[in-house]
């Protein structure tokens, strides 16, 4: 556990420190603003592609902890390159490099954790907790460098955060099991497993229903005539109450209701939580329904972390992660994310109905999840 804290902090205070400010950055340095989301959604794109090939080239290899140190390098030095005065194609080009060098590090993190958790007997959710407590405090470290030093003192602050978590990454312990494995064909095997696919489903679905929520939330909180100080509130509910699922509400969650007690609880809030946001944007209701964030995100992701720490065999740990990552959440929540600007245009507030209708699709999944005791 000394070694996965800290890789957690370091990674996770990386991320905070520049990626809220990257697109600034662009915008300063003279790219249009579709040009910033057409770059953007390309780092998307190669995510997606580049994450689960090198999750099976580490698995395959036994080398996940290195080629996450690997990752983390290339990753700090395309964050210093921010500092060279380029623009243009060559910005774009760096913009989508980052992007490829960071595609593998949250989930070989995740693989790492949660494989530790299960042989140690710690909860996972100290190191995500870890972590998400150390991107709050990079973010807010990262605006006052920003207003003393400009847009690339964020840069310059990640590369230093991401270099000094190599080395914590290559003393990190590689994802084993306790007992030999039979040798696993890599993705045939790993979607043979019923409870991971189940739990890609209810993770596509239920984290899925945040997109209309991360995207437009503010937007519609603007128009209903909520004040901007209000705003950052709203949102700094969610942050807070997901900090404090990960590090205890969470876990005590999980060993009294057990993870798919745990998906139900989340699943459920899910629905109520974007039902209310369909009927008012209230600033009094949502300041109640926000810190629900802890158990639609933060509770839903560490009920599946569980899963797959009990039935994914060790030597599949990157891979069940890259594809969680990628496809179950990453590519649901592009592809809803995308979808919420039309339902947003054409229904407003109203279309949090979709979002619960997502949640509630989920719970028959969770009903029928079986998985190893």
């Amino acid at each position: 556990m000394v070694r996965i804290l800290p890789l957690f902090a370091l990674i996770y205070g990386g991320f905070g420190l520049f990626s809220p400010y990257l697109p600034p950055l662009l915008a300063a340095r003279g790219l249009s603003a579709e040009t910033i989301g057409l770059a953007l959604a390309g780092g998307t794109l190669i995510k997606l592609a580049v994450t689960p090939l090198l999750a099976r080239l580490a698995d395959r290899r036994k080398q996940v902890a290195v080629i996450l140190a690997l990752a983390l390098l290339a990753s700090s030095l395309a964050a210093l390159a921010y500092s060279a005065p380029i623009a243009g194609v060559l910005l774009v080009v760096l913009t989508l490099v980052q992007a490829a060098a960071l595609a593998p590090v949250a989930p070989f993190a995740d693989a790492i954790a949660v494989s530790a958790a299960a042989r140690l007997g710690f909860s996972y959710g100290l190191a995500r907790g870890t972590g998400s407590a150390a991107f709050v405090v990079g973010t807010l470290a990262a605006g006052a460098l920003v207003g003393a030093w400009g847009w690339t003192a964020a840069a310059f602050a990640q590369a230093a955060a991401l270099c000094a978590s190599v080395l914590v990454a290559v003393r990190a312990p590689e994802p084993t099991a306790d007992v030999a494995a039979p040798a696993t064909d890599g993705w045939r095997d790993l979607l043979a497993i019923r409870p991971f696919r189940q739990i890609m489903a209810i993770a596509a679905l239920a984290l899925g229903s945040h997109a209309l929520h991360d995207g437009f939330a503010a937007i519609a909180w603007t128009e209903a005539g909520v004040a901007p100080r209000t705003i950052s509130i709203l949102w700094s509910e969610g942050v807070v109450a997901e900090i404090v699922v990960f590090f205890a509400v969470g876990p005590w969650l999980l060993a009294r209701l057990g993870p798919r007690g745990a998906l139900a609880v989340a699943v459920a809030a899910a629905l109520l939580r974007w039902t209310t946001m369909a009927l008012t944007s209230a600033p009094a209701i949502m300041a109640l329904t926000e810190p629900l964030h802890g158990l639609t995100f933060a509770l839903l992701h560490l009920a599946c972390m569980g899963i797959i720490a009990r039935n994914v065999p060790a030597d599949l740990a990157a891979s069940a992660q890259a594809l969680y990552g990628a496809v179950a959440v990453g590519a649901a929540s592009a592809a809803l994310t995308a979808a919420s600007g039309a339902i947003f245009a054409h229904f407003g507030t109203g279309g949090f109905a979709f979002m619960a209708a997502l949640a509630l699709l989920a719970a028959p999944l969770v009903w029928t999840l079986r998985e190893k005791p």
